[in-house]
Parts: structure tokens; C-alpha cells; sequence
């Protein structure tokens, strides 16, 4: 079972009440840095393979990707380059990935990626032990 992650970078790092405010960049690496562990080890519910991407907006662009986990810039909603490449990924090639599961706790595109098939997660499904 192979499994692709789609983490939204500024929810995500806006869920956690650390200061990322004053350095949205340095959170966005910070969180990519956390997520090569997704990528090696999986979560409970998702054993590896784990192909993780990290959708970045605003001050965060810049962050780079690394080997474990693809850092993809949106060119302005960061909510609508999520909803594409959940959709890319259903109709180019439903059969790369066995689930598609998006990290978000917001409502608006927890439904816009669902009408797509892809499962969504809280930000607080990433820190399980």
C-alpha cells in the first residue's frame, strides 16, 4: 500500500499556538523537517510508503524541498494547488497511490478535496506517536 500526503503547510503551522508568526519561513522548515519522519515511518494508520508533499504559500515559497518530502510552492491559494493535485492525482493516475489523505483542519477544503476521493486528517494526526 502506498500512500501520498498532502500536508497544508499554513494550516497546519497556524495550529500551533509556537511563535510561527514571527518567522513564517523558518516554521515552514521546521514542519517540512518533521515530516521526513511521515515519509520514513509512516503513522499509525498509514504504514510506509509515504510519499509526503507540503503545500507552501505567501512567505514560506522558499522553503526547498528534500529528498523525503516535496515542498510545492503555490503560485497564490495554496487551498487551490491542493485541490489540483488531489485532482491530478484521481484522473492522471488513480492506481500510483492507494489513498490520497489531505492534512487540514479547514472545512471548506477538507469538502473540496472529498468530492475528490481523498481522505482528510486534523494537523494533530501528524504528531501521533
Amino acid at each position: 500500500m502506498r500512500t501520498l500526503v498532502i500536508v497544508d503547510g499554513a494550516n497546519v503551522v497556524g495550529s500551533r499556538p509556537d511563535g510561527w508568526w514571527r518567522d513564517r519561513h523558518g516554521a515552514a522548515v521546521r514542519l517540512r523537517d518533521q515530516l521526513v519522519a511521515v515519509a520514513l515511518r509512516g503513522l499509525p494508520d498509514v504504514p510506509p510508503p509515504v510519499e509526503v508533499v507540503l503545500v507552501v504559500e505567501g512567505a514560506a515559497r522558499g522553503v526547498p524541498s528534500v529528498p523525503e518530502v516535496r515542498v510545492a510552492a503555490a503560485p497564490a491559494s495554496g487551498d487551490d494547488l491542493i485541490v489540483r493535485l488531489v485532482t491530478e492525482q484521481q484522473t492522471a493516475d488513480p492506481e500510483t497511490f492507494d489513498a490520497v489523505v489531505v492534512v487540514t483542519a479547514d472545512r471548506q477544503l477538507r469538502e473540496r478535496v472529498r468530492r475528490w476521493g481523498a481522505q482528510v486528517r486534523g494537523p494533530r494526526w501528524l504528531t501521533q506517536p
